[in-house]
């Protein structure tokens, strides 16, 4: 179990608030992290591993001509993917990915570019972050995807416990 994990849980059970994530190049590996917490149902609600292409559009509601404008690898659709989700979920906060884990680069990407969007709290009266942010990790597949859910989670447990 991540220690990382287990405070994004228990942060977001304090605030009585709900988490969805939208998957690409992680496969679930954020919602398996997440899972791996006991009580971890008390905030997680489910996710969407949305890893082809055209399924960014089927799941998510991200337009294909921005799909073509932007390609997948770009915060433009991370951030489409976090909001899609959030319409389809009502969850409170969204954590979105989408990058290169390689070994190959795709549409002119390198591996290890990841974007994420974190996007929340979806409370009346309170303003959502929207926080997309481009990463550039180093190492082989399974690294970069690890760095990715640890990014993800980061970024979730700071804009959920503003100082």
């Amino acid at each position: 179990m991540s220690d990382l994990a287990a405070r994004v849980i228990a942060t977001l059970a304090e605030r009585s608030v709900s988490l969805a994530s939208a998957e690409s190049l992680t496969g679930g590996l954020i919602g398996a992290t997440l899972t791996a917490v006991p009580g971890a149902s008390r905030v997680y609600i489910g996710g969407t591993i949305a890893y082809a292409t055209q399924m960014k559009s089927v799941l998510l509601g991200v337009a294909p001509d921005l799909i073509r404008r932007h390609t997948v690898i770009s915060a433009e659709v991370a951030l489409d993917m976090a909001v899609g989700l959030q319409e389809r979920t009502d969850a409170d906060w969204v954590i979105a990915v989408t990058g290169v884990a390689g070994p190959d680069g795709q549409d002119g990407h390198a591996p290890g570019e990841v974007w994420i969007c974190v996007l929340g709290p979806r409370v009346p009266s309170t303003p959502q972050v929207q926080q997309v942010q481009r990463f550039d990790f180093a190492g082989d597949r399974e690294e970069i995807r690890r760095q990715t859910v640890d990014a993800a989670l980061g970024i979730v447990l700071r804009a959920a416990s503003p100082v």
